[in-house]
């Protein structure tokens, strides 16, 4: 069953230090089950299970083997994430997703741009195969780009995840192939990327993590003209609770600094600078923003940057299955009316089943 805790972005575990072991906790636990099941009947098939272990069990594994742990190449994801994501104030969107019981999926998603007043859209089916780990998309959009894309993992060797992305716009004949090749181990994760028609070029990078510190690099080799035309490095640390990243991009150009912290269940902040060696502007670009837990069905985020532009976000699963998220860009610095153009608003619908 969809829980509204899983619509709202909330894990449905956690873990509590017992001095000594009661009943009453796994009493009072079972009797809220059984009231919920009681008031909701497609809870039947859930279930809950304990797990108990030693403290010193938990703490002998490393925090880069944790769940919590940041996973590369998306260094700094946890940041990202939270100054990115939920935010949607360029249009409306609409996302539609269905399952059917033969593992195929269908999503239909389009959004309306305010600015353009234009309508972009796309049609995917998925089908999947968990037993063989393979999974095949197909993706139609309204630009009449066709796309594909085959994953195969777990398959040749543990951790080693095989994909195939494939594009085609029929009108011109412009194509498109990327071969990717992951594979994945505690404390450590590597990628491989080929593009196959554009070059060829190839792109690597690796991560290492012991003891929470975090270290990484990429690189893109162009095979035709036989130079390096992109590098990278990266240098991280991430523990349960929070996780700060700092990034050398563009040919070690630009430099970003961030942090994500989980300051409670309920409460999560990060920030993140940039600083661009070629801007001609100068100065450091800086974000900082929030995110809070309203119950278990609803969140707000805040975010703020050094240009004055403030966001808010209101995100609320109305039922399984439907999510709503409404949200506004406002320019500090232009609050008079006749600058309102400055300002955007926006609201995404997802609805699942």
């Amino acid at each position: 069953m969809k829980d509204r805790y899983l619509a709202a972005g909330h894990r449905l575990h956690w873990g509590v230090h017992l001095e000594r072991l009661e009943l009453r906790p796994f009493k009072k636990a079972f009797e809220g089950f059984a009231k919920l099941v009681q008031e909701h009947p497609a809870a039947r098939k859930s279930y809950v299970t304990f797990g108990s272990y030693h403290p010193g069990k938990i703490e002998s594994v490393p925090v880069y083997a944790t769940a919590f742990a940041q996973r590369a190449p998306d260094l700094g994801k946890s940041s990202n994430d939270l100054l990115s994501k939920d935010f949607p104030i360029f249009g409306t969107s609409l996302e539609v997703k269905t399952k059917t019981p033969s593992n195929v999926a269908f999503k239909v998603a389009g959004t309306r741009d305010n600015k353009s007043a234009g309508i972009t859209g796309d049609l995917e089916g998925k089908y999947s195969d968990p037993k063989n780990g393979l999974t095949f998309t197909q993706t139609w959009t309204t630009a009449n780009i066709l796309k594909t894309n085959i994953e195969l993992e777990n398959q040749i060797a543990k951790g080693l995840k095989l994909d195939l992305v494939t594009s085609l716009l029929p009108e011109n004949g412009s194509k498109a192939a990327l071969v990717n090749v992951a594979y994945k181990q505690p404390g450590l994760h590597s990628r491989a990327v080929i593009d196959l028609f554009k070059g060829p070029t190839f792109t690597a990078d690796t991560v290492v993590g012991r003891d929470g510190f975090l270290l990484g690099a990429e690189a893109a080799y162009d095979v035709t003209s036989g130079t390096i035309t992109r590098y990278a490095t990266a240098l991280g640390f991430s523990a349960p609770e929070y996780a700060v990243t700092l990034h050398g991009l563009g040919n070690l150009s630009t430099y970003t600094a961030s942090y994500y912290h989980r300051v409670s269940r309920d409460v999560e902040a990060g920030a993140k600078a940039i600083y661009d060696t070629k801007a001609t502007t100068g100065g450091i670009a800086l974000e900082v923003g929030a995110k809070a837990y309203l119950d278990s069905a609803a969140f707000v985020k805040a975010k703020i940057n050094n240009q004055s532009i403030l966001c808010l976000s209101y995100t609320q699963a109305l039922r399984p299955g439907v999510k709503a998220a409404f949200g506004i860009a406002i320019d500090t610095a232009n609050l008079a009316p006749e600058t309102r153009a400055a300002h955007k608003v926006g609201a995404s619908f997802t609805f699942e089943g």
